[in-house]
């Protein structure tokens, strides 16, 4: 059990979170990591947007301490909500993810992605007892010109879509504000650019793995929009990992208020959309046909490859990836197929099992 995994679970055992955008597909499984290491999260978050939802499969509600739907553009009810539960962390998930949804709504996207943030860091300035926070943006921050290299926390920010934008302009946010109030007022904040995250849960539409999930569902064959497409797949399990030992470092003032980690996969698993897809309906008895059509994103524009070097993280987290792309790709497909089996109702246990087995792989 999870709880024999001692220097993590010693250390976050009561240790109070406030995690923003705990219903969506990674909040629910840091929720979750979280509480059976004996956190005790309050989650401030809209309703599942999805039908399915991993928040409601798992009735996330009841399993941890609070569970709060806001806007995190509702600045006063975001504050009461923190001075409230009075935590010890600040993680903020909450944002708009989608790369396509970005082009057709922009304005939401960015008063979602930099006002959000803003409103989280004002709230940290202003109430002074949180002292540790994680803001948690992406990979597509960094200015994307193709040329199929690796990615470092230093290189120029950037984004062409709104989405990978709005994340950067995050990311001048919490600089900004670390130079000018955090660093005086000795309060902890670092951002976290995790790769594409895949596993069990996720039902947002226009990511592969639940475009796929559908597509087997409704017996339809599965359009891959960018097949050549290279990003850096890892299960979801890895960054969460990673945010967990950069949070105890962040409370301990090892590291400088204001750094950013990348968190990626080994260089084998940066492979193509094609690749997933491939490994995926291997899983599913190749119950999925595919359609190959490139250019077909119309004005939608996204990088052709994405790569990330995350040597500062197993530098100074000693954090490294756990499973390469197959292993991912094969919990993942475990997850689907428990959900999928009707006689199966205990999703929860599924997605505790697969947490517990990670960290007893990480012993």
């Amino acid at each position: 059990m999870i709880n024999k995994f001692k220097y993590l679970s010693k250390f976050w055992k009561g240790k109070k979170v406030f995690l923003t955008g705990h219903t969506g597909f990674k909040g629910c499984w840091f929720s979750i990591f979280l509480s059976l290491l004996g956190a005790k999260v309050t989650g401030y978050s809209l309703k599942p947007d999805t039908a399915p939802s991993f928040y409601n499969l798992i009735k996330l509600n009841k399993k941890i301490h609070t569970s709060i739907i806001g806007d995190i553009r509702d600045y006063d009810k975001l504050k009461k909500s923190i001075l409230k539960f009075s935590p010890d962390f600040i993680v903020h998930m909450a944002a708009q993810p989608l790369v396509r949804q970005s082009y057709d709504d922009p304005k939401y996207t960015y008063e979602v992605n930099t006002l959000g943030t803003v409103n989280i860091l004002n709230i940290l300035k202003e109430i002074n007892f949180v002292k540790s926070a994680l803001i948690i943006t992406t990979d597509k921050v960094y200015f994307n010109d193709n040329k199929k290299k690796y990615f470092k926390e230093g290189d120029l920010l950037g984004g062409a879509d709104p989405y990978s934008n709005s994340k950067s302009c995050a990311e001048s946010i919490v600089n900004s504000y670390n130079q000018s109030f955090f660093k005086e007022k000795k309060i902890f904040v670092a951002t976290a650019r995790a790769g594409n995250v895949i596993g069990g849960g996720d039902f947002s539409k226009d990511r592969i793995i639940p475009d796929y999930i559908y597509s087997f569902l409704k017996n339809q064959k599965l359009t891959l929009r960018s097949p050549n497409s290279i990003r850096p797949w890892q299960h979801v399990l890895d960054p969460l990992y990673g945010y967990l030992l950069l949070l105890m470092k962040l409370h301990k003032k090892q590291i400088a208020s204001g750094s950013s980690f990348n968190f990626g996969p080994n260089n084998s698993n940066n492979k193509s959309v094609n690749e997933v897809i491939s490994l995926m309906n291997k899983n599913f008895d190749n119950s999925v046909k595919i359609i190959k059509k490139k250019n077909i994103l119309n004005n939608y524009k996204e990088s052709k490859v994405l790569m990330l070097d995350s040597n500062k993280s197993k530098k100074i987290l000693k954090w490294i990836a756990q499973y390469n792309l197959e292993q991912s790709i094969n919990l993942t497909s475990i997850w689907f197929k428990k959900f999928i089996d009707k006689k199966n109702k205990d999703i929860l246990k599924v997605t505790q099992d697969q947490i517990n087995d990670y960290v007893k792989k990480k012993r």
